[in-house]
């Protein structure tokens, strides 16, 4: 018999990586997003009365959260619907989960830590947001784990994919410009949706709950990319590398990122030795078919 999978956001980048992951798998989509579309039925994660209806009637072995408010900026002036979304959505699904006793697999963020680090963040460090989106994120886990059983909660970071993302940004940028300036002082990782669907659908089927970092291996920064995804697409645009400080003088309005946001997928390694691809590697398969 199928395996009945719920999506929620299964328009963004990691809701169409995941359905492209399970392709060939004996499992039954039921996809959702916002706005009802052609296979896709419409629903609101933060009203508790929807998801609970649905999730009934349809009984999904798993439920895959890929719904947030990801626009860092836009959540320091829209905390209350950033809230319902990345806190209250959470909430409603787990609950909803527990109901008809279904896994419930989250994603959240590197942003749940302040980003003063000097080594790699471990899921045993402490998180400390200083964005809207950040301490939203952070609530939507404690959600999580509050009213779920049966959980994952993958934290990732960067992620690109099959959507709007930094890597079509700087294309699209190079195409118009002979130059552009990005942050150099910010470190992270960057990540595949698609490396992010795979370890989700290999921890789905197990038993081994509880809190991952996911992100591809390896860090970089953002000016550091951005010329990586040049030299990939045989773009000769410039890259200025400018400090955080500078950038928030050119874009007064823009939210507070973690400066070091590296994260370590210590829990992979320690429950199964799951290794997530290179993120220069994940990077060349991405835009290898983008050509």
């Amino acid at each position: 018999m199928s395996k009945k999978i719920l999506v929620t956001g299964c328009n963004g980048q990691l809701g169409r990586a995941i359905n492209k992951e399970y392709a060939g798998s004996d499992v039954t989509f039921i996809n959702t997003d916002v706005v009802e579309g052609e296979g896709v039925t419409a629903l609101d994660i933060t009203k508790i009365e929807q998801v609970l209806s649905l999730v009934r009637a349809e009984q999904p072995e798993v439920i895959i959260n890929c719904a947030a408010h990801t626009n860092v900026d836009a959540c320091e002036k829209q905390w209350d619907a950033a809230y319902r979304i990345n806190a209250l959505g959470p909430r409603n699904l787990s609950i909803a989960a527990e109901a008809v006793g279904a896994k419930m697999i989250h994603v959240s963020t590197d942003y749940v830590f302040e980003g003063n680090g000097t080594k790699p963040y471990t899921e045993f460090d402490a998180p400390n947001p200083v964005s809207a989106y950040g301490k939203t994120k952070l609530e939507g886990e404690k959600f999580v784990q509050q009213f779920s059983n049966h959980f994952f909660i993958f934290r990732t970071a960067w992620l690109y994919g099959d959507g709007k993302n930094f890597v079509k940004t700087m294309l699209n940028l190079s195409e118009t410009h002979d130059e552009v300036s990005v942050v150099c002082d910010q470190l992270g990782s960057p990540t595949s949706a698609v490396e992010l669907a795979k370890a989700i659908h290999h921890f789905e089927g197990t038993e081994n709950y509880g809190l991952y970092h996911a992100t591809c291996e390896g860090d970089t920064n953002w000016a550091d990319f951005t010329e990586e995804i040049f030299k990939r697409a045989g773009k000769s645009t410039k890259v200025n590398h400018v400090t955080s400080k500078q950038y928030k003088q050119m874009n007064p309005a823009a939210a507070d990122r973690p400066a070091y946001s590296i994260l370590d997928n210590y829990m992979m390694r320690l429950t199964d030795g799951y290794q997530m691809a290179d993120w220069k590697d994940a990077l060349d398969v991405y835009m290898a078919e983008l050509k």
